[in-house]
C-alpha cells in the first residue's frame, strides 16, 4: 500500500489539468477516468466572486485568521463558500486547514477532536442555545481504492481491523477511514461536486477554485469531481446529497453525474441505517422537502431507499386524506424552516408514520389489545420496519408516542382532562399536529379551534370554554354522533365526526390581549415540540 502511495504522489504532476484556467470547464463525456482529476490552482478576485463580506460570520473568520497567524494555510470551505456565491448567508461556516487535527485543537481553548471515519476538529463558540460550533477539516490527500487496505466487513464487523489505520474501503469500494493529509489541490479533487470544492480566504478576500466550480455555480449546475460511478462506489450517500442539493438549490444534475445514479442506488444497502437515517432527515427538514421528495421521484430513488419514505409514499397514494395530510406537514415544515424557526424530527416523524402506526394499533386492539399498549406495541413495530437501530432512537420514539397518545385525549374535555393536558411538556407539538390533522380532514376543525382558544385564555375564559363544550357534546350525543374523530382501521381518514350543530355552538370569543390574560395560560413552546 505503502509503495502505491508515493507511486501515487509521484506521478500526480500527469494528471494536472492543462486547459486554461480562465476557461469555462468543457461539458465532461458520459465516461469519465476513474483516476484523480487534479486541477489547476485559480485565485479569484472578490471583483469577479462578488462575495459580500457582511454575509461572513465573525467566529468562522477568526478562526481562519487564528490558523493562518499561526503559519497555517486556511479557508473558509464548501457549502458555505457556495452559498455566499449565491448571495444566501450560510448556515453553517467550515474551515479547512493545512493543520492537523492536534495542531488545530493546540490552538483554540474549546476545541475538540471527533471522528473515527473523518477526524475533524469541533472549535466551540459561547455556550448554551447560543453557543456555535465551527467544524475545522485538515487538506486530505486523493486516494484511489487501489491505494487503500480492504475489509470484508463494516463499521461495526470489522472493528478489530479497523483500528489504528488511515485509508481502508470496504469489499464494494466505499471508504471506512479517510484520515491520510495531503495538499490542498488533492483535497479539492476528493470533495464531491465541483461548487463544493471552493475556498475562501476572508484576508485576502479570494476563492481559490480547481474544478470551475465558479463557473458551475453561475449556470446552477451540479457536477462530479472525476468519474461519478467511482465516487459514488467510494460514498453512496453522495447520490442522496446530489438530490439534497439539487432541491435545495434549484441546481440541475450534470448529464453525466445523473446518469449512473439508479444504477448505484443498490450501493446504499452498504451504508450504516444511522447515516442513511440522518441523510433523509436532511432532506426534510433544511426548508425544501417537497422539493426533494418531487427530486427523488425525477431520479427513481422514491421507492427502496428510505424505509419511512415508502411508508409515505406508497401507502399515501393508496387511501385519500393520507397524501394530502404529508402534503400538509410537510409544507408547514418548509414554513417554518423558511422562517428561522426550529423543527423537531420526532414531529416531522409523527406525521409520517402516522398512518402506519394507526394501522397497526387496530389491527393489535382487533386481537383484544388495550389501547395504550396496542399503541406502545405498534410504535416499537414500527421503529423496528421503518427506522432500526439507530443512535436517539429510545429519546425519538418516546416524544413520538407522546404525541400520538395525546390525540384521543383531545376528545376529553372535562375540567381535569382539558387542564392536565395543557399542563403537559409537549402540548404544542400534540395541538399542531392535531391542527395538521384538521386542516387534512381528519379532525373536527371546531375541536383544534376550541384547543387553541382554550390553551391560552384565562381562568374564567377556560370555564366559560368548558361550558361551551359540555353543551356541543350533549348536542352530539342526543343526535347519536360520537366525540370520537380520530382516523379508525386500515387509515380510514375520513371517519372524523363532523363539527358540532350550528345551535351548539357559541360565538367566538373576542380574544384579549395577552397582557390581560390570566397566569393560567401555559408557557408557549415550540409548534414542533422544541421550546422557544
Amino acid at each position: 500500500m505503502i509503495k502505491k502511495f508515493f507511486d501515487k504522489l509521484l506521478g500526480k504532476s500527469a494528471g494536472k489539468t492543462t486547459t486554461d484556467p480562465q476557461m469555462p470547464a468543457a461539458e465532461p463525456e458520459a465516461v469519465m477516468p476513474a483516476g484523480p482529476v487534479i486541477g489547476v490552482r485559480v485565485e479569484v478576485p472578490v471583483s469577479e466572486h462578488g462575495i459580500n463580506p457582511a454575509l461572513l460570520d465573525d467566529r468562522a473568520v477568526k478562526v481562519v485568521t487564528t490558523l493562518q497567524d499561526a503559519g497555517f494555510e486556511a479557508y473558509v470551505v464548501g457549502g458555505a463558500v457556495r452559498d455566499l456565491l449565491l448571495g444566501h448567508r450560510p448556515k453553517d461556516f467550515d474551515v479547512a486547514t493545512s493543520a492537523t487535527p492536534e495542531q488545530v485543537k493546540a490552538l483554540f481553548r474549546r476545541a475538540f477532536i471527533i471522528g473515527r471515519r473523518f477526524r475533524i476538529v469541533h472549535v466551540v463558540h459561547g455556550r448554551g442555545r447560543e453557543h456555535e460550533v465551527i467544524e475545522v477539516s485538515t487538506f486530505r490527500a486523493y486516494l484511489d481504492a487501489s491505494a487503500a487496505e480492504q475489509v470484508a466487513g463494516n463499521e461495526k464487523t470489522s472493528k478489530s481491523e479497523l483500528a489504528g489505520k488511515s485509508h481502508v474501503v470496504d469489499a464494494s469500494g466505499r471508504v471506512l477511514r479517510d484520515n491520510v493529509w495531503g495538499p490542498q489541490d488533492e483535497d479539492a479533487a476528493r470533495r464531491d461536486f465541483t461548487v463544493n470544492a471552493l475556498y475562501y480566504d476572508p484576508r485576502r478576500q479570494i476563492v481559490v477554485d480547481y474544478h470551475h466550480g465558479l463557473a458551475d455555480a453561475k449556470k446552477r449546475l451540479l457536477r462530479m469531481i472525476g468519474d461519478p460511478v467511482t465516487r459514488y462506489r467510494e460514498d453512496p450517500v453522495r447520490i442522496i446529497r446530489v438530490v439534497r442539493f439539487a432541491a435545495k438549490l434549484g441546481f440541475e444534475i450534470e448529464p453525466g453525474t445523473r446518469k449512473p445514479i439508479r444504477a448505484c442506488a443498490d450501493l446504499l444497502a452498504n451504508v450504516p441505517a444511522s447515516r442513511l437515517f440522518d441523510e433523509m432527515i436532511k432532506l426534510l427538514q433544511t426548508g425544501h422537502s417537497l422539493a426533494s421528495l418531487e427530486e427523488l421521484r425525477k431520479q427513481g430513488l422514491h421507492k427502496g431507499v428510505f424505509p419511512i419514505l415508502d411508508a409515505v409514499l406508497d401507502d399515501a397514494h393508496q387511501h385519500d386524506g393520507r397524501e394530502q395530510f404529508i402534503q400538509r406537514a410537510l409544507g408547514d415544515t418548509d414554513r417554518r424552516v423558511g422562517e428561522g424557526k426550529p423543527v423537531a424530527p420526532s414531529f416531522m416523524l409523527a406525521c409520517m408514520l402516522w398512518h402506519d402506526v394507526l394501522r397497526r394499533t387496530e389491527q393489535l386492539r382487533a386481537k383484544g389489545e388495550g389501547p395504550i399498549a396496542a399503541m406502545q406495541a405498534a410504535t416499537d413495530a414500527v421503529f423496528d420496519a421503518r427506522i432500526g437501530d439507530i443512535s436517539g432512537r429510545g429519546k425519538l420514539a418516546a416524544d413520538m408516542r407522546e404525541i400520538w397518545l395525546m390525540q384521543p385525549r383531545f376528545e376529553r374535555r372535562t375540567p381535569s382532562s382539558a387542564l392536565s393536558l395543557v399542563e403537559q411538556v409537549r402540548f404544542r407539538a400534540g395541538f399542531d399536529f392535531l391542527r395538521l390533522r384538521a386542516d387534512a380532514g381528519e379532525a373536527d376543525v371546531e375541536l383544534a379551534r376550541w384547543w387553541e382558544d382554550f390553551s391560552t385564555a384565562n381562568e374564567a375564559e377556560r370555564e366559560e370554554l368548558l361550558t361551551e363544550a359540555r353543551v356541543q357534546d350533549q348536542a352530539r350525543r342526543a343526535a347519536g354522533g360520537s366525540t370520537a374523530r380520530a382516523p379508525v382501521a386500515e387509515g380510514d381518514s375520513t371517519a372524523a365526526a363532523g363539527p358540532a350543530p350550528a345551535a351548539a355552538r357559541k360565538r367566538r370569543r373576542r380574544r384579549k390581549p395577552a397582557g390581560e390574560r390570566g397566569a393560567a395560560a401555559p408557557a408557549a413552546t415550540d409548534p414542533n415540540g422544541s421550546d422557544t
